[in-house]
């Protein structure tokens, strides 16, 4: 059956980026020491800690979402800030571990996205939308991550110096792009043609944290301000199936 496979298949995926973000942890630690240290928070490190945590922000708000209790959340949500990528992948393993036969056989996808127990339908009647409080806030950050970078540019030239290239920006960087990698495989879970998919794809990895951000507020308007803020999480055809209209039961 294809769909276990594709449970094995993201199982593996993400088995391997979190023990290459834990050996990339390691090897830099054992050579160039702890990265608590002034000298390394240059103008461009700076930057990509930007770029890194405008990326994590929508992983740390699934986390929280994902959770049943508030003090879990915090805690994951603490780990995801410490440890990055590590925590994101081996949080999505847990996931798939705890998907059933018939979860894995159905629509892997849509049962790791979505928390388990149900929610009252009523509760999303709010005078506020959290759907529009999203837009705005996912487009605040888009636009802080683009004045960041091009103040950086503007005052620091261009990233592409050999010089900046630190063991700790070159550990940064990889756990940056293992988390965009994350946020791929959702992306192309969402789209519906692998071009489209293929070329946010290639946005995330050019643009990081500005394209996160613009993909999340293109998706936040396919929703109306009425409509649940998980509905964000699901490609269109769970949106419109049984899937969907069980979450709200």
């Amino acid at each position: 059956m294809a769909t276990p496979r594709l449970v094995t298949g993201l199982l593996a995926f993400f088995l391997v980026l979190g023990l290459t973000m834990v050996a990339t942890l390691i090897y830099t630690i054992s050579i160039d020491g702890l990265p608590f240290r002034r000298e390394l928070l240059t103008t461009w490190m700076a930057a990509t800690l930007v770029d890194f945590y405008t990326v994590l922000a929508p992983i740390a708000v699934w986390v929280v979402y994902r959770e049943a209790n508030a003090f879990t959340a915090i805690v994951w949500v603490i780990l995801l800030i410490c440890l990055g990528s590590v925590t994101m992948s081996f949080y999505i393993l847990l996931q798939l571990l705890k998907l059933s036969p018939q979860e894995s056989a159905q629509d892997p996808m849509y049962h790791v996205l979505l928390r388990s127990f149900t929610k009252d339908p009523t509760e999303y009647k709010r005078k506020h939308s959290p759907v529009i409080i999203a837009r705005i806030t996912f487009s605040a950050l888009g636009c802080l991550m683009l004045g960041t970078l091009l103040y950086t540019i503007f005052t620091d030239g261009s990233p592409f110096r050999k010089e900046l290239l630190t063991p700790w920006m070159t550990a940064t960087l990889i756990d940056f792009y293992i988390n965009i990698a994350a946020l791929s495989v959702w992306v192309i879970y969402k789209e519906s043609s692998w071009i489209s998919g293929f070329i946010w794809v290639l946005l995330l990895i050019c643009f990081g944290g500005v394209s996160t951000c613009a993909f999340i507020v293109k998706e936040l308007f396919q929703l109306t301000s009425q409509d649940p803020l998980y509905l964000v999480l699901l490609n269109n055809l769970n949106r419109a199936g049984n899937s969907y209209e069980r979450t709200l039961t």
